[in-house]
């Protein structure tokens, strides 16, 4: 590992730590449907189908999906704006802010209605005779998967790479790596016609972990140059004694 930059990336407000920390929360609004969309298919469903403009409830699931959207686009503005630019961190950064953006989108343009609870549904979708919102929403889900799994790799690359962030180093690329295998494992469900649900809960349950991670690097640096700082200070009140 390349310790260039060992001085580290310096700090960010305590704010930001807390905006990333809640958008690892409310991308987890899926769990509950258990209680609020129990006629859904946890199995074999899309998740987007939670938040498909014709189901009750709808606005709960979409609602996480814009919070965490507009929380992520501003922890990445609040790094970059704070944070040493280095090229792999810069990057990272980016696509965090992407992928908040892509949220934002896929809670702009939801689903008109869950294609595996309703057969209409399903039989519109096939022929084509749904709203571009139904269809754009395919693009900014994939596009959110795609983003995460960019930010967590060229995050944890720059922490490899600079010697910054200790979680980010050692588990951001082996998160991104189960996001990329869950993304492909998705398409083999699709293909198969089952287990869709389950794979894609399992995917966004890691890229709430990766935000969770993203939270942790971030607050462990303002700790340790808390530390850094009160070692200092004691240091000097000594050397006056």
């Amino acid at each position: 590992m390349d310790t260039d930059g060992r001085d580290g990336p310096g700090v960010v407000p305590i704010r930001v730590v807390v905006l990333a920390t809640v958008a690892g929360i409310t991308y987890a609004t899926f769990v509950l449907e258990n209680v609020l969309s129990p006629k859904l298919d946890v199995i074999n469903g899309y998740v987007s189908e939670l938040s498909a403009a014709d189901q009750p409830f709808h606005h709960v699931y979409s609602a996480g999906d814009f919070v965490t959207g507009v929380l992520s686009l501003l922890v990445a503005l609040g790094t970059l704006r704070k944070l040493t630019r280095k090229p792999l961190a810069t990057a990272g950064w980016a696509f965090l802010g992407l992928f908040g953006v892509c949220a934002i989108g896929d809670a702009s343009f939801p689903l008109d209605c869950a294609p595996s609870l309703e057969t209409w549904c399903a039989l519109r979708e096939r022929s084509e005779h749904v709203s571009f919102s139904h269809e754009f929403h395919s693009f900014t889900s994939s596009a959110v998967i795609v983003c995460g799994v960019a930010a967590l790799l060229l995050l944890s690359l720059a922490a490899r790479r600079y010697g910054w962030w200790p979680a980010l180093a050692r588990w951001g690329w082996l998160l991104a790596l189960a996001e990329s295998v869950s993304a492909l494992g998705t398409l083999v469900a699709m293909y198969l016609g089952q287990w869709l649900g389950v794979v894609q809960r399992v995917q966004i349950s890691i890229l709430c972990l990766g935000l969770l991670t993203i939270a942790w690097a971030l607050y462990a640096d303002r700790r340790d140059a808390a530390r850094g700082t009160r070692a200092a200070s004691e240091a000097k009140e000594e050397a006056y004694l």
